[in-house]
């Protein structure tokens, strides 16, 4: 009798294949990035009240701002704008195209740069860990020369390639001219929301940058045609010693005459990220008093909802495939920041999926959506996608599911 419906259905597959016109394609759903993250609207009118002019206070996983003040004004970053050039660093590590162990021959140029440096000489070689240390650490100007040449040639092709990167990030109000800040060029511009930007894309993406940008003091070795000394980089971000009841984590300091005391500031409590952005403080005191209280407020009234425990998904039913079902996957995680302290255990998650789908399937196509809620509102939603292609299956496939009908 099993064998009897088998050829059947078979047979009645095989018409409609013959017979039939196409399935129309599935309905278009959104497709969200590999972080899916929401937020609610920041209240920032009431904020802390701050010296600086310009401040920003950013969750770092989901890059929410959580208070702003003249975030978009453009200010000079000083040796903010080293955060930039360590991105470029830590992309050509992440790419191959250098490793921590190659060796960079210091140039007369990078030999000449004034302001915050750690007096390499020209000729004298040191490994791109090394120099990584001195610019995050003491903020050497004559590092990040040298690295700059190191990995694109010369510092103006490497600044084209900064600003290439910023605009890659979003970072309209942004322009750079060289490669440490040191320029008095009124052209080299950025804002406190650029440098929360480029800070949150540094600290997310090569999150190893924080082994160097929370040690206080280390030596390195100058090793020159006058023999071999001692040097100690003494780091520049006070914060890091400041009594706190959250974790320094970093990140750059910035002053010049022209640009004032600038801080990117990035701290963890609790599993919560948050970076402080501050802009031509009047002094260097004011300018870690006033990332402290903004990290203050951040840590008083931000909440994180990470789903680490995401539902199970089903396959999903392929229509005219070679392959009668298609395993599923998520195209992201979720977070959620919340200011008003709701409860997160309330939060709902309901699967909303394509009853089917149509061959040919191709892997990453969009199949539904996963629906979190709290109080009834929706707070966001993840998308479900297809984990593989499945061929849509022709004659001689629907020829091999007779056979075995028939040869079981």
């Amino acid at each position: 009798m099993k064998r009897v419906t088998a050829i059947i259905l078979s047979c009645f597959l095989l018409f409609f294949y013959l017979c039939l016109p196409a399935a129309a394609h599935e309905p278009d759903l959104a497709v969200a990035s590999d972080m899916v993250i929401y937020a609610q609207e920041a209240n920032t009118s009431g904020g802390p009240s701050l010296q600086s002019p310009s401040a920003v206070l950013m969750e770092a996983s989901t890059g929410q701002i959580i208070f702003e003040k003249e975030a978009d004004v453009k200010r000079s970053p000083a040796s903010i704008t080293k955060i930039m050039t360590l991105i470029l660093i830590f992309d050509a590590l992440e790419s191959g195209k250098i490793k921590m162990t190659d060796e960079v021959v210091t140039s007369a140029y990078a030999k000449s740069m004034g302001g915050s440096q750690v007096f390499l000489e020209e000729g004298e070689i040191q490994t791109v860990e090394t120099l990584i240390k001195c610019i995050v650490i003491a903020s050497g100007n004559d590092a990040s020369v040298a690295m700059a040449e190191y990995i694109a040639g010369t510092e103006d092709e490497f600044v084209r390639m900064m600003n290439e990167r910023a605009a890659g990030l979003g970072m309209v109000n942004t322009h750079f001219e060289d490669c440490c800040g040191l320029t008095d060029s009124l052209s080299h511009v950025t804002t406190a929301r650029d440098i929360a930007i480029m800070s949150r894309e540094l600290i997310n993406k090569y999150p190893q940058v924080h082994n160097y940008s929370t040690i206080w003091m280390e030596n390195i070795t100058h090793v020159t045609k006058q023999g071999s000394k001692e040097f100690g980089l003494s780091n520049t971000n006070k914060l890091l010693k400041m009594a706190t009841n959250f974790t320094v984590t970093g990140l750059k300091t910035g002053s010049t005459a022209l640009a004032k005391y600038c801080l990117s500031a990035t701290a963890e409590k609790e599993g919560v990220r948050l970076i402080a952005s501050i802009m031509a403080a009047p002094d260097y005191k004011i300018r870690f008093a006033d990332a402290q209280t903004l990290l203050n407020y951040g840590y008083a009234n931000c909440k994180l909802y990470e789903d680490k425990e995401m539902v199970p998904l089903p396959e999903l039913v392929v229509d005219n495939g070679v392959e009668d079902q298609v395993p599923l996957k998520y195209g992201g995680s979720f977070s959620y920041l919340s200011l008003k302290g709701e409860d997160f255990t309330a939060i709902e998650k309901k699967l909303e999926l394509l009853p089917s789908i149509s061959a040919p399937v191709e892997e990453g196509q969009n199949a539904g959506v996963l629906v979190y809620t709290l109080g009834g509102e929706k707070i966001g939603e993840v998308p479900i996608l297809t984990a593989q292609e499945v061929r849509e299956a022709g004659f001689i496939d629907y020829f091999k599911r007779l056979w075995r009908a028939f040869n079981p």
